[in-house]
């Protein structure tokens, strides 16, 4: 099975991505195909007997050809050619190859599916050296391609206004300010502000316009009509009409020599406004991936022999030593080797706090250095990096469909075929009713301009790119097609326990002292002889004593007793930490301890008994804590509207006691993985249920789950099963992710709503139902403003989204 994406420009709705995909899915061994409006391209799974030359040729037949580049590879002499030709052809995005005798190959591919540079290590790989000789220039990223669009259609818009501006004078100055009609009629003539309606309407459409005969009209004669067609057949219709009234007025009846050269060339002006405007909203749109892009720098400074040198971040390799500057964006991914000090990584998880780097700790490439001097060991560069596949993960997003889209789809695929229907209708009927053949023209164009698709075909796609934008910078990456509309229906969400809504490791919460010795005496003891234990609640003693400042005292003769606790002799004292059992078995009474022990039990947390000198002298209590924000999470989602529960593996008492803490009434304790799995199953009942885990015994769960979230802080094996990734390791996210659905789903039916009432309600004014009833029509220019304005509200409405679930 290969895969491979092709850029296809002449996309410009929701119908075309459809064209597009059914285009390709009715080739031989085409097996998925998913078109991104916002990215132009469509990308295509596929086996034999389909090859990237048979698709690209497929979607050329359709009207969508791809954009293609050539480079110019010299090999070796002594490397056979055949060989040579066959593994370049057999690379995925290769069009075609052609071999030169002098050792060259010519290899015309796909742009952006394949570089240059690794069509020379296919060949290496052959042991076939080789180097590129000329090559077309690599294909901007999407925000830089969104941007030369907006501006290529504003250079149009200023060209067709320039243009349209004395047509539109000299055909409604008149109905303006009425003595002007006498003053053309008297000083220019009639014929000659005909004449030059004509030549100026005649540039509008051969030139700006000229877009959408190129598109349009070859989508006729193919029998597939799109919203180019519309535009070009109303703009077509009304020169046409009016050129033969200045050509040939003769071969008109009486009465019929109207001039509609205004209609045809504002329609060609504000379509390309709204197209313009619609750009450059959607460049707005795209500005998460765009900032995203911008966070790579260019260079770095590389640690060599000879000293430091400023290398091109492209030229970094695994292994090299990069220093960093107070300040300065981390080039790569790598791992700390020198230095202390802060880096800002809200871009990765959207917390503002900075997070502590020491030697042996990682650094992510786009993150922000604060004000020390680092130096770093490089761990993957280039598409391996994170920042890398955060982008890649976004744009595959981005072009996502979600199933309200499949709706959207089934009704414009069949909605220009019947608009264009109504128009011919239309005309029919108003010529039968002896409306005249100009009257009955403008309603007929009047209806084709205003049934424009455009406004349907966005209403998706749009609000899932601000959405998914909108996702990244909230640390959100929504990995399966599906989950972001899904993710809005879900009625229950579980989390798993440890790692998720704990920190995962065990922590000193409490310690209870009898009158005697001095907290910070007794943590600096009791470290003192955990210090020597491999065991996780004695690395937790540890730690709390180093929080606190208090090195560990030293220790000897440590001995350790497995399931009862460990003794030592910490300057000169004899210290016993362990559970009651350790205590009574040394002879010393654990009952003054006991009730506090047994307290702490309740809470779900484990009970250390601690004597000194054979006295019972402390209790430490030691459990998992919840993570900061855990309780905001559930509270959130609780706010939503969302049942939330836990399901752990961990005993029922410290299960529960950690649910009674965050708030969390139904808690499910002491299942393996297939027990969460039977527990999200019988969730199920109520409605859509998600899941969110972090560790390799988690993945079956959030693959059996509507939705699955994983925290970006786990296992790789957790994330590869999830449909959403909370970068980082803040449960809010989860409550991020319903939200930010939520409001993408909202922001849709909007969309559909303004987009179906618009042509529902404007389509028959257009033709002309309230005219009978002393009602208005609707000129084809303001069925032009209409439908473009349409659209532009669409994008606007979806723009709201990048505040969303703040």
């Amino acid at each position: 099975m290969a895969s491979t994406s092709f850029i296809v420009e002449g996309m410009h709705c929701g119908a075309c991505t459809g064209r597009v995909e059914r285009a390709l899915l009715a080739e031989a061994g085409v097996t998925a195909a998913a078109a991104n409006l916002m990215a132009r391209a469509v990308r295509v799974d596929f086996e034999a007997p389909a090859r990237a030359d048979s698709l690209a040729e497929a979607l050329a037949r359709a009207g969508y050809p791809i954009a293609s580049a050539e480079t110019c590879l010299g090999f070796e002499a002594s490397a056979d050619a055949e060989t040579v030709a066959a593994a370049l052809q057999a690379t995925p995005g290769v069009l075609s190859v052609e071999i030169a005798p002098e050792s060259m190959a010519r290899v015309s591919y796909a742009q952006g599916t394949v570089a240059p540079s690794e069509l020379v290590r296919i060949l290496g790989g052959l042991g076939v050296q080789a180097r590129v000789i000329s090559a077309t220039a690599a294909p901007k990223p999407v925000a830089e391609r969104q941007a030369a669009e907006a501006a290529r259609l504003k250079r149009q818009v200023l060209v067709s206004a320039l243009l349209t501006a004395p047509v539109f004078f000299l055909a409604m100055g008149p109905h303006l300010y009425p003595p002007l009609h006498h003053i053309l009629a008297m000083r220019v003539g009639e014929d000659v502000t005909r004449a030059v309606q004509f030549v100026f309407t005649t540039l509008v459409l051969a030139f700006p316009g000229r877009v959408f005969l190129r598109l349009g009209l070859p989508a006729l004669v193919r029998l597939a009509p799109e919203m180019n067609s519309l535009v070009a057949l109303g703009a077509l219709a009304a020169w046409g009409y009016s050129a033969l009234v200045v050509l040939a007025p003769q071969i008109l009846p009486p009465g019929t020599d109207e001039v509609y050269f205004e209609a045809a060339a504002v329609i060609v002006t504000l379509i390309l406004l709204g197209r313009w405007l619609e750009a450059r909203a959607k460049g707005q749109a795209g500005e998460a991936i765009s900032r995203l892009v911008a966070l790579r720098p260019a260079t770095a400074r590389v640690q060599r022999p000879g000293g430091v040198v400023e290398l091109a971040v492209e030229e970094l390799a695994p292994g090299d030593l990069v220093e960093l500057t107070p300040g300065g964006r981390v080039a790569v991914d790598g791992i700390v080797t020198e230095g202390h000090g802060f880096v800002d990584e809200s871009m990765l998880t959207g917390e503002p706090v900075p997070v502590e780097k020491t030697p042996g700790q990682p650094v992510t490439g786009g993150t922000v250095n604060g004000t020390s001097a680092l130096v770093y060991r490089v761990t993957a560069t280039g598409a391996d990096t994170v920042l890398s596949r955060i982008i890649a993960l976004v744009e595959a997003a981005q072009g996502q469909k979600l199933p309200v889209q499949a709706l959207v789809d089934r009704v414009t695929r069949v909605f220009v075929p019947v608009v264009m229907a109504l128009s011919t209708l239309t005309f029919a009927l108003w010529f039968a009713l002896g409306q005249g053949l100009a009257p009955s023209l403008v309603a007929a164009i009047s209806v084709m301009i205003i049934a424009c698709p455009c406004a349907m075909g966005l209403a998706t796609p749009v609000s899932i790119l601000v959405g998914t934008g909108r996702g990244a910078e909230l640390g959100l990456l929504f990995r399966r097609g599906d989950a972001l509309q899904r993710l809005a229906e879900v009625k229950t969400l579980a989390f798993d326990k440890t790692g998720t809504l704990t920190e995962g490791r065990p922590a000193l919460t409490d310690l209870f002292l009898v009158p005697g010795p001095t907290e910070a005496d007794l943590l600096r003891l009791a470290a003192g002889a955990e210090a020597r234990s491999e065991h996780p609640l004695a690395r937790a003693v540890v730690q709390a004593a180093e929080a606190q400042g208090l090195p560990p005292a030293r220790a000897r003769k440590v001995v350790a007793t497995p399931g009862r606790g460990l003794s030592a002799e910490v300057e000169g004292r004899q210290i016993l930490l362990g559970n009651a059992a350790a205590l009574a078995e040394a002879g010393i009474n654990p009952a003054p301890l006991a009730a506090q022990a047994e307290a702490f039990a309740q809470d779900g947390k484990t009970p250390v008994l601690v004597a000194l000198d054979g006295t019972p002298v402390a209790v430490l209590a030691l459990a998992d804590p919840p993570k900061p924000h855990a309780a905001e999470a559930v509270a959130a989602l609780e706010r939503e509207g969302i049942a939330v529960a836990m399901i752990s593996g961990d005993v029922a008492a410290t299960a529960e006691a950690v649910g009674r803490q965050l708030g969390i009434s139904r808690v499910i304790a002491g299942v393996l993985p297939a027990g969460k799995v039977a527990a999200l199953s019988a969730m199920k009942n109520t409605g859509a249920v998600a899941f969110v885990g972090d560790g390799i015994n988690d993945a079956p769960a959030l693959a059996a789950a509507d939705v699955g979230l994983a925290l970006g802080s786990g296992t790789d094996v957790a994330i590869e099963a999830a449909d959403v990734v909370i970068v980082g390791a803040d449960p809010r996210g989860a409550a991020r992710a319903v939200q930010l659905s939520r409001a993408v789903m909202r922001n849709i039916r909007q969309n559909l709503f303004w987009a179906f009432a618009y042509n529902t309600a404007l389509i028959p004014v257009a033709m002309g139902v309230l005219v009978p009833f002393g009602g208005p029509g609707l000129s084809p220019m303001l069925a032009a403003a209409a439908m473009s304005l349409s659209s532009v509200f669409v994008v606007t409405n979806a723009l709201r989204l990048r505040r969303a679930a703040a």
